[in-house]
């Protein structure tokens, strides 16, 4: 079992690595003067079980061809089996037609991950768990609901809780979330008008003065999200915390999430944190390296990965 870094995160798979003992395998991933990826593996690589991490986060385009060209690397070096560890799957929400003559973007982005020679996938929280079809190879979709669940009965336990879904396609998540910790479920519903614009209508569930945490996969904008808790403190919530896996931040996400009437906006390291988010007084990063850690281990030595979450 060997263990490949892209440039898109490296903190994360220096803790992934640590926490499996291992080195990173020695690798250079650079560009040529117009922008070409090179990558060039330094070590022997022949016959072994490789694991490249890479999220295809933002710039996602120069990301998701790190991942392409690595993993035709990998494989020309004859790697025995290559894994592709992408703990944020960019394009993810893009997974089925919206509209006349748009794209299924993230099925191209499988069969490119495939046609690159990935054997299988690692990934975390999939925007939507249907893309798990669009591969062809076996993918593992985790979970980050442990480490989100172990964060809030470390900090939260003696509070009135409620967990509450931002959306409507949110509460299959939100429910599992809600069982686990032994609390009640809220939901708010929305209508959006158009895309990276949404606008709360109302709270379905008893919020009154009680905490609430908010839980989803991805914040963005960060526009539903916060106004999702603007609503919940007009319904008398005492205090809204966002759990969220994915944190994609775009433009000014961050800015809008200090100002909110979020207490606190808790995210994973799946994609690195921006200086912006390290400085934001009401954010706060988890790690998920162990996590993909024990995942990684569990496929190396051919053994379950479902049961971590049993």
């Amino acid at each position: 079992m060997k263990i490949v870094a892209g440039n898109s995160n490296r903190p994360l798979a220096e803790a992934i690595a640590a926490d499996c003992n291992l080195p990173l395998t020695n690798a250079s991933i650079r560009r040529f003067s117009d922008q070409e990826v090179f990558v060039e593996i330094h070590e022997n690589v022949r016959g072994e079980d490789m694991f490249l991490v890479q999220s295809t986060s933002f710039p996602a385009n120069d990301n998701l061809m790190e991942l392409l060209v690595t993993l035709d690397a990998l494989k020309r070096a004859s790697a025995r089996r290559v894994t592709a560890v992408i703990p944020y799957f960019g394009y993810a929400r893009q997974d089925r037609k919206v509209g006349p003559r748009t794209p299924i973007s993230a099925k191209l982005v499988a069969n490119l991950i495939a046609a690159a020679g990935a054997n299988r996938v690692l990934t975390l929280d999939l925007h939507a768990g249907q893309i798990q079809g669009f591969f062809d190879i076996p993918v593992d979709n985790l979970f980050a609901a442990p480490v989100i669940i172990g964060d809030i009965k470390q900090n939260y336990a003696n509070d009135d809780l409620v967990v509450v879904s931002p959306d409507v396609g949110g509460v299959v998540r939100a429910r599992g979330i809600a069982k686990r910790i032994d609390a009640d479920l809220a939901i708010v519903d929305k209508r959006r008008e158009r895309a990276g614009v949404s606008e709360v209508m109302n709270i379905i569930g008893d919020v009154d003065g009680r905490r609430c945490i908010m839980v989803d996969d991805i914040i963005d904008s960060a526009g539903t999200v916060c106004n999702a808790a603007s609503a919940l403190t007009d319904a008398g919530a005492t205090s809204v915390i966002a759990c969220v896996t994915h944190g994609v931040l775009s433009g000014g996400a961050v800015a809008r999430v200090t100002a909110s009437a979020l207490e606190q906006l808790v995210i994973t390291d799946s994609i690195q944190a921006t200086e912006a988010v390290r400085v934001a007084q009401n954010a706060r990063v988890l790690s998920i390296g162990q996590l993909i850690a024990d995942a990684m281990r569990r496929i190396s030595e051919e053994r379950s990965v479902s049961s971590l979450f049993n």
